[in-house]
């Protein structure tokens, strides 16, 4: 009698209320850098809560490699879909749209459209950017390849003892599947992708990731020389590139922070060796085991 009672009263009362789910601590975003530290703050992006990954030491140093012009040969057909969107939404000529896109590549489509077009709603650049984004998978690295010497220099700077990462301003799930359809992702421990946040951001949560160990940033752009120069201790090498009415020189890279650049990365691990002069942030890069 007294078990029916108590279901009487169960089933008259109204289902418990689910306790609230507690905010997502702190711990879990990734580091943001304050938006104090770069004139190019407008992402149209929202961040990714994920577990935060516990830091840890490592054998050598870590490189942070970019994708798009430095892993993979793809700034020109990028370009030339940037230049057709900003053609169509905003009537710019092909070739000055191309030209605007390569003097500002290296920082989020979004950042880029802000700048070049700060009059403009910020609904409207983001509808552009979204269609850039769709383009630029579909078109562009439909026919993205690595650079020749980027599998077996990943290859050997894997056997070598250097950790290697990925900070690109692409979606990470789209670089992790361009780069497992080139065989390359498995020498790579970690993808940051827009979903994380800016290269600078990026940069502070390999720093947190990795607090003892050496920090170089391979990249291709101005952009990425000035992310590096704002984390202290990160060190940036780069790749020069020429292409059709744009060219960034060795010297230009140089100029912008770079403490290395060549067209090729192919003797990346020589100047790993003994590109970064004494004192600097590099000064405790371990030599090459024999």
């Amino acid at each position: 009698m007294a078990d029916r009672r108590r279901a009487r009263r169960a089933k008259a009362s109204p289902p418990a209320r689910a306790p609230a789910v507690a905010p997502a601590p702190t711990g879990a975003l990734l580091p943001v850098v304050p938006a104090s530290t770069s004139q190019f703050t407008e992402v149209a992006r929202l961040p990714v809560a994920e577990p935060p990954v516990a830091p840890r030491a490592v054998g050598r140093g870590v490189l942070v490699f970019d994708l798009d012009g430095t892993i993979l040969d793809d700034i020109g057909p990028i370009s030339a879909v940037a230049a057709a969107v900003l053609a169509e939404a905003f009537g710019t000529p092909t070739e000055e749209g191309r030209l605007h896109y390569l003097a500002t590549t290296g920082m989020p489509f979004e950042a880029q459209l802000a700048q070049l077009y700060p009059d403009v709603p910020a609904a409207t650049r983001a509808e552009v950017a979204r269609t850039f984004h769709d383009r630029k998978v579909r078109e562009a690295y439909k026919e993205a390849r690595p650079f020749p010497e980027m599998p077996g220099l990943l290859k050997r700077l894997g056997r070598e003892g250097w950790t290697l990462v990925v900070s690109t301003g692409a979606e990470r799930e789209m670089a992790d599947l361009v780069l497992e359809r080139e065989g390359l992702r498995f020498w790579f421990e970690a993808v940051l992708g827009s979903g994380q946040g800016t290269k600078r951001e990026h940069l502070a949560e390999f720093r947190r990731r990795f607090p003892e160990a050496p920090l170089y940033l391979i990249g291709d752009s101005r952009f990425d020389m000035e992310a590096a120069g704002s984390i202290p201790g990160v060190v940036a090498l780069a790749r020069a590139s020429n292409l059709p009415g744009w060219a960034l020189t060795p010297a230009d890279l140089t100029r912008w922070g770079a403490r290395w650049a060549d067209y090729s990365l192919a003797s990346l691990p020589e100047a790993l060796e003994t590109a970064v002069p004494k004192g600097s942030a590099g000064r405790s890069l371990p030599r090459r085991r024999k």
